[in-house]
């Protein structure tokens, strides 16, 4: 098959297809893996790995740098007008991650076999996104191309750790990752569901917006992750969560507009970054509530990540196949009701019903899977057809 061809393959057009498609699958495909083991006791071994770590790092490394290529490798173009990967080095990519996610289950050196995979595809996605924006030097795109870099580096210390050649790597690998998946989600939410709500409603519409609040939080969020991830001051660490909790609270007061509420890709990343602001609460309490640590972090997780993706996928995919954000899916409103209540019931029920614990994270992880099996069943036709010109 000729390189043209393949490159008009609908799915290998553009980036958002094939990783996005990935996303939701994998998004099933994992959590399905994770509630075996951990509901149905289903022994697995990871190549060493406890089934909790694998979990961690394949919902950062795996579900959420897929989403994060997808969006980049299509969001890239808009900013520079040059093409990102396209036909068989799409593909290329694309098995690169695949072979990173499969490797796990390789006996012997599974592990190392993964952790070349996910060291090429953190190399070549970064190369794939940050070519064109050098070549037009739009150089405030640096701070999303260094979470990218980092991530790489995130990923790396996982697998020394892992392997035995770095005793704090797993913890800084898992940690660093995840704050830095946050952090990527807070700059580009910062861009974006702003100008989506003042788009997306009919009428005028004045959303607030504080340069200094801007500036406040991206410092405060610096010296978050620094000590969160690299040193023991969790006291230090939650009374930063608290000061990011008052200015986070503050800007998502100013967008909001009580039209959003009608619309489904509007409500469910403002919902997105409500959960994001309750991370950053649960975390400042946990410093007199220890029990919040886990809270904190599937807030952050599964409302936060989990319903900024999903929102966002969904919003991406219509809009860069030719049809309308506006457009009414009839699916939309159960998966995100379903990814919102199972970020509920893993982040309230446990603290409020502490005694049914186990059964409240079964519960939560088959909501997690309802909710993007249902998207996945939507989702495929639309992206493995042309776009509508």
């Amino acid at each position: 098959m000729q390189t043209t061809s393949v490159a008009r393959l609908p799915l290998l057009s553009l980036g958002f297809r094939p990783f996005f498609l990935a996303a939701v699958v994998y998004a099933v495909f994992a959590m399905a893996v994770w509630f075996a083991s951990y509901g149905l006791g289903l022994r697995a071994d990871f190549n060493g790995l406890s089934p909790a770590l694998w979990h961690a790092h394949e919902m950062v490394y795996g579900y959420t740098l897929a989403v994060i290529a997808g969006f980049l490798l299509t969001a890239v173009p808009n900013w520079t007008g040059l093409q990102t990967l396209r036909g068989w080095p799409l593909l290329l990519l694309l098995l690169l991650w695949l072979g990173a996610r499969t490797s796990f289950y390789l006996p012997g050196y599974g592990l190392v076999a993964a952790a070349w995979f996910d060291g090429l595809f953190s190399a070549y996605l970064l190369l794939a996104v940050a070519i064109p924006v050098v070549k037009k030097r739009q150089f405030r795109q640096s701070g999303i191309l260094s979470k990218v870099l980092l991530l790489g580096i995130g990923n790396l210390l996982f697998y020394l750790g892992a392997l035995g050649y770095l005793d704090q790597g797993i913890q800084w690998g898992l940690y660093g990752g995840f704050y830095l998946v946050i952090g990527l989600i807070l700059t580009m939410s910062r861009r974006l569901i702003p100008f989506f709500i003042e788009r997306g409603l009919e009428g005028p519409v004045a959303l607030r917006n504080s340069a200094r609040v801007d500036i406040a939080a991206l410092v405060l969020f610096v010296l978050f992750f620094a000590l969160a991830v690299f040193t023991p001051y969790r006291q230090t660490a939650s009374a930063l969560a608290g000061a990011l909790f008052a200015l986070h609270l503050y800007r998502l007061v100013g967008w909001h507009s009580a039209g959003l509420w009608r619309k489904p890709l509007l409500w469910s990343l403002y919902l997105a970054y409500l959960f994001l602001v309750g991370g950053f609460l649960l975390t400042a309490l946990r410093a007199w509530w220890p029990a919040l640590e886990f809270p904190a972090l599937h807030a952050f997780a599964v409302g936060g990540i989990g319903l900024m993706t999903l929102s966002m996928m969904t919003r991406v995919s219509l809009g860069h196949t030719g049809r309308s954000v506006h457009e009414r899916l009839r699916f939309m409103p159960l998966a995100l009701g379903l990814l919102v209540a199972a970020a509920l019931v893993r982040v309230l029920l446990p603290v409020l019903f502490p005694a049914g614990y186990l059964r409240w994270i079964e519960l939560s992880q088959l909501l997690w899977i309802a909710a993007f099996g249902a998207l996945l069943l939507h989702y495929l036709p639309l992206l493995l057809r042309p776009s509508r010109n």
